[in-house]
């Protein structure tokens, strides 16, 4: 390393150390040829994650705007903090793990949205309509029908075979009530039909 005071290329170090945070090392250095001493710091090189916009824009990833977002989406529904900032710092993490440093929205926006599907649906379809940007109802009927859809098709448990041994019928459970799709909206209730 190159002395600040004279300019010679040679030293030795004579002493180092990690600091506090544990994000760099400080070392102390002899130059050989003025021997008086100066310090280097020695970090690791972080190549931030970029966002490609839609319109072309990029932005720094922001774990903050992408917490917030979620908030929002699982207000009110029974997902705890700590889950929410698990699901964050695994996305964070994901993306870490790619050799590109830019990563489309498009991108970054499905990745939470399998992430939410998985965790709550209503907080799902509420993410999805403000990333996808849902303009009227049919958008919303397209999402939950897809939702409706992967659960009548989830596989059910196998039958039990006739005759002896066989477990009285459980009664059907109660289906559940309607939950509201965004914060602040009464859910409806179910409209009831008449046998005829």
């Amino acid at each position: 390393m190159r002395c600040p005071f004279c300019g010679h290329l040679e030293d030795k170090v004579v002493d180092s150390r990690e600091s506090r945070e544990g994000d760099s090392i400080r070392r102390r250095r002899e130059c050989l040829s003025c021997a008086r001493r100066f310090t280097s710091y020695e970090r690791v090189e972080e190549v931030p994650l970029v966002i490609l916009k839609k319109d072309g824009r990029r932005e720094p990833f922001d774990r903050q705007k992408l917490m917030k977002g979620l908030l929002l989406a699982c207000q009110k529904r029974p997902v705890s903090l700590a889950r929410i900032e698990e699901l964050v710092a695994d996305v964070q993490s994901r993306l870490m793990e790619r050799p590109d440093r830019e990563i489309r929205s498009r991108e970054l926006g499905e990745l939470i949205m399998d992430e939410l599907k998985a965790l709550d649906q209503v907080a799902y379809v509420r993410f999805a309509s403000v990333y996808r940007d849902f303009k009227d109802l049919p958008d919303f009927v397209k999402a939950l029908e897809g939702l409706m859809h992967k659960e009548t098709h989830k596989e059910a448990p196998p039958e039990q075979g006739r005759g002896q041994g066989r477990a009285p019928a459980a009664p059907e459970p109660a289906k559940p009530l309607p939950q509201a799709l965004f914060p602040g909206e009464a859910a409806e209730a179910p409209l009831r039909t008449r046998k005829k």
